[in-house]
């Protein structure tokens, strides 16, 4: 047998509820870690004097008790681990571990013992459950009854609220009551808070930063005091899980951040750190309310009676020797600004995120602490809205994942070697992997950035391939866009020579090449003529040349729009223009067929007037100055644009090397550029008439006119 035995998901009951961790069993001591809250119990191996094997709901457990009266349970073994676990004990502790049976008969009427923290219920000498007396928040008595309340776990789905024991009456011993001496058994190892005596130290008037306020903080032995305006919280020193001091990032302010479990409340809401914000230049002179000899017993030098410095070095001090825990602070990292924080923002909320030795704590709004145990894997991201900022990731073993966005990209090589010190697992690592190249961890341990960028090179590795990708894509698209049998193959048989088949084998020839050039500069007044049509018609969208006419009716939607729009506005208060428009568009179809029938009406009506009004500003002569003047410019642009295709047909038969041959594409140009040319001014001139139509709204009739 080793020198140690391990056991995972090993439970702790607290409060009601089932904490997993690790247990290991050495020569030394006895150690339990837990996995909630990384909190430790040690039990050196000298102070052991009971050990019990008892079957609980979990399987097996074992209760373990020391000289000092404490008392811990340890549930989920298995049958097989009494054996070895048995004998390391009888090797290593001299002690026998002794198989305790639990009574199961569910009877209410037996005899309660108090052995140390715990009151134990037995039913013919077996113990049907035990009650921690430290879960006991309130104890009331009663005429032959004594009530126990008991402390609340957020964590669990059901909680123990109260447990009533019917104490009958002593007929032995008439000069004490038995109710009474219950209660006092009780309340001697409750964790009852009680604020009697006087305060070891006060604090006045200190900022808090969660729960937001200013308190005065009193110092009792056993528990601290809050006192603010509104609310007082006691918090029991038990209760602290860990201590942190935090430098600001602009060096004149301290963060003084206490972890507590069980959080403390205000009504729904919990609070599971206490944050102070002191300033560095405040100094304080501090004297304890306790005499030298008490101070020097209790505190063992760690505190004096008279003290004085800065404010926030007195009160981490005294909270130190009190609550008899470490003080966490930064340790060697340092941001691109020098500060041993970076500025980011975690759930819309801007803040800072420290980088500890064993874990990252974010302040202030919400408190996150993250230990490297709980920590699955990390990932550098892309920042959403800039690329001067990136997103730090963090997912836990248990599935929660923590987004610290907005970090400054400056701050991206000092973090990456950071968490690569502590070698946690990054995500992007796994790319180079996934193309099958070969990565080592011991190439990202480097901390020259400007030589090794490994998020830069991950996200220059995407862009090669989406690039790639692109380029694929596009091939493919040309390639499907240039095969056309119908068509492809006749052109090529006129441009490049009689012979097709010997043009089409031969790819790098000059006279490939020099028809390819040709083939380009014939097609190119295709698209020359479109502008030019199109020009036109941008020039015509301007109404400036006919401002007196009537305006155009609106149709039957935008009458309703009109009159529903402060509606809308009303009943959808900060909505913009773009979402009117959307929820206008959803309530004009939700509208039945006789609404839309009254505002149909109302647009015929519009449409009738605006038509009588635009046949009496025809018949009154207005609109033929700037219908003249459109004609003019029509003309004109014809003849220029008849001037260029004349010119392009010239430059063709120059180029044209060859008299005996010319291509079927050229001989339709130059034999029917009359018909061409016709038909061009036809058309032209019916787009010009329809562009009017549209730009007055006419009616047939009044186009008629128009026309003539």
């Amino acid at each position: 047998m080793g020198d140690t035995l391990e056991f995972n998901e090993i439970y702790q009951e607290v409060k009601g509820s089932w904490n997993d961790g690790r247990l290991r069993f050495s020569k030394q001591n006895v150690v339990y870690k837990s996995s909630k809250t990384g909190k430790v119990d040690s039990i050196p191996a000298s102070e052991l004097n009971l050990a019990q094997w008892r079957r609980v709901c979990l399987g097996h457990g074992i209760k373990l008790g020391t000289s000092s009266g404490h008392v811990y349970k340890y549930d989920g073994f298995r049958d097989t681990d009494f054996e070895k676990i048995s004998e390391f004990f009888k090797t290593n502790y001299k002690l026998e571990l002794a198989e305790k049976d639990m009574c199961v008969k569910g009877w209410n009427w037996g005899t309660a013992k108090f052995s140390g923290p715990l009151l134990s219920f037995d039913v013919n000498d077996n113990t049907a459950f035990e009650v921690p007396l430290s879960n006991v928040s309130q104890c009331a008595t009663g005429k032959n009854e004594v009530t126990l309340e008991f402390h609340q776990n957020d964590d669990t789905e059901v909680s123990l609220m109260e447990v009533r024991f019917y104490v009958p009456p002593s007929q032995s011993d008439e000069r004490q009551d038995p109710v009474e001496a219950f209660a006092q058994s009780v309340l001697s190892k409750a964790d009852v808070i009680q604020a009697t005596g006087d305060a070891v130290c006060i604090f006045k008037e200190l900022q808090c930063l969660t729960p937001r306020g200013r308190y005065d903080i009193r110092i009792y032995p056993t528990f601290l005091h809050l006192h603010g305006k509104t609310f007082d919280y006691k918090i029991p020193y038990t209760t602290v899980l860990r201590l942190f001091l935090l430098p600001h990032k602009d060096q004149r302010q301290m963060f003084f951040v206490i972890s507590l479990d069980p959080p403390i409340k205000q009504g729904q809401t919990r609070y599971h750190f206490l944050i102070l914000l002191f300033s560095k230049e405040e100094d304080i002179s501090l004297t304890l309310n306790m005499s030298e000899e008490d101070v020097e017993r209790r505190f063992e030098g760690k505190l004096s009676k008279n003290m004085s410095g800065s404010l926030y070095e007195m009160v981490s001090r005294v909270m130190k020797a009190l609550v008899n825990r470490k003080i966490t602070v930064p340790g060697n990292f340092q941001g691109h600004s020098g500060a041993q924080c970076i500025t980011c923002s975690y759930k819309a909320s801007s803040g800072l995120l420290y980088p500890l030795e064993r874990g990252f704590i974010y302040v202030h709004k919400p408190p996150v602490h993250l230990r490297f145990e709980e920590i699955s894997c990390v990932n550098f991201a892309r920042g959403t809205t800039t690329t001067r900022s990136f997103d730090f990731e963090i997912e836990t073993k248990q599935g929660n994942q923590y987004t610290f966005s907005s970090i400054e990209r400056e701050e991206y090589g000092k973090l990456f070697d950071f968490v690569n010190a502590k070698k946690l697992n990054i995500k992007n690592r796994g790319f180079k992997e996934k193309k099958g190249m070969k990565g080592n961890i011991d190439e990202y341990s480097d901390s020259d950035e400007d030589q090794h960028d490994a998020y830069l090179e991950r996200m220059k590795a995407e862009g090669k391939i989406r690039e790639e990708g692109n380029d694929s894509d596009e091939s493919d698209a040309e390639s499907d866009e240039s095969f056309n049998p119908g068509e492809e193959d006749d052109d090529i048989a006129e441009e490049y020579d009689s012979n097709a088949s010997a043009s089409d084998s031969s790819e790098d020839g000059d006279d490939s090449e020099d028809d390819s050039a040709k083939k380009k500069k014939a097609k190119k007044p295709k698209p020359v003529k479109e502008k030019k049509e199109r020009k036109p018609r941008k020039e015509k969208k301007k109404k400036q040349k006919d401002t007196g006419g009537p305006k155009r009716p609106m149709s039957a939607y935008m009458l309703w729009l009109n009159s529903s729009r402060e509606r809308i506005k009303s009943e959808n208060p900060g909505i913009s223009i773009t979402e009117i428009s959307k929820k206008a568009g959803e309530m004009w179809r939700q509208l039945g067929k006789d609404e839309k029938e009254e505002w149909d009406t109302k647009a015929g009506e519009a449409k009738r007037d605006y038509d009588k009004a635009k046949k009496e500003y025809k018949e009154s002569g207005g609109g033929s100055a700037s219908v003249s003047k459109k004609e003019s410019k029509k003309s004109g642009g014809k003849k220029d644009e008849k001037k260029r295709k004349s010119a392009g047909a010239d430059k063709d038969k120059e180029r044209s090397g060859n008299d005996s041959f010319k291509s079927r594409e050229f001989i339709e140009t130059s034999e029917s550029s009359s018909d061409s040319d016709h038909k061009s001014k036809s058309k032209r001139k019916k787009e010009s008439d329809d562009d009017e139509e549209e730009e007055a709204m006419t009616t047939p009739a009044s186009s008629e006119e128009e026309s003539d």
